[in-house]
């Protein structure tokens, strides 16, 4: 309890704080983790999801997709307590942003989700607090006009044999993630980049630390003086940098810190 006063503390007094989120979070979602133990990587071959082979074997690419699709996505899933708890934090005006390493559109549940029980706003925009840095597997975008639009029909379009999905100004459609062998969107990156460095309090939460450039961002917080907290089960490169390393469940840590926050 020690270190999350300590965290809590942080977040009350800093006057930009911060968060990065990777698959641990969506873990207890049932959504299952690219690496490590039954990961993702260990059912399918990641060399066969570069950017390069969207553009050469567009067709393999979207019926390799579906599968990978199908796998990550096939089952009920919602935001857990860790999704709403950083959410309401976001609500209240403790967090500036939440950066997530994810594409399954959770956060993004979740801070609308907040939102919509205490306003007349239905849909809320959440592009401002929530920087999907990888993107959003949710969405496809096309590859010609940059057109995006909701992923579903499109996949649906997919599954009943149109390999590949077209836009229609003829265009490709593209899943809207960031593909291996694709930079993460300037705007988004930079983004998430200075709110590292402006950020007195940084917590990292659920991400292995180890995939560049989101990895750098607890150092480059810890650099800038910012109070940087690490939630994950396992150790991280980024821990010697931390000053607080939890290694609890997400689920369980992040409400107790969020009532910290709120009660002290």
């Amino acid at each position: 309890m020690d270190d999350l006063e300590t965290l809590a503390d942080a977040i009350r007094s800093a006057d930009t704080a911060a968060a990065l989120t990777g698959a641990g979070i969506s873990a207890p979602s049932g959504i299952p983790t690219f690496r490590g133990d039954n990961g993702v990587w260990e059912q399918f071959d990641e060399g066969q999801f570069t950017y390069g082979r969207f553009q050469r074997d567009p067709d393999g690419f979207w019926a390799d997709r579906l599968d990978l699709q199908e796998a990550m996505f096939s089952g009920e899933y919602e935001p857990n307590a860790g999704h709403e708890a950083l959410a309401a934090m976001e609500r209240d005006g403790d967090l500036e942003a939440i950066c997530t390493q994810n594409t399954d559109g959770l956060h993004r549940d979740a801070a609308a989700a907040v939102r919509d029980g205490e306003t007349d706003e239905p849909n809320v925009d959440v592009d401002g607090f929530v920087l999907e840095l990888h993107g959003n597997a949710r969405r496809v975008r096309c590859a010609d006009c940059g057109r995006r639009r909701e992923g579903d029909p499109i996949f649906e379009r997919a599954a009943d044999g149109e390999l590949p999905p077209t836009c229609d100004c003829g265009g490709v459609y593209k899943p809207d993630v960031v593909l291996f062998g694709e930079r993460l969107p300037d705007a988004v990156m930079q983004r998430a980049q200075s709110l590292a460095r402006e950020s007195d309090a940084f917590l990292a939460i659920g991400s292995s630390l180890v995939v560049e450039p989101a990895a750098s961002l607890p150092r480059i917080a810890a650099r800038n003086g910012a109070t940087v907290g690490i939630v994950n089960l396992e150790s991280t490169p980024c821990d010697g940098a931390a000053d607080v390393v939890c290694r609890e469940d997400v689920t369980e840590v992040l409400p107790e810190l969020r009532e910290l926050v709120e009660n002290r």
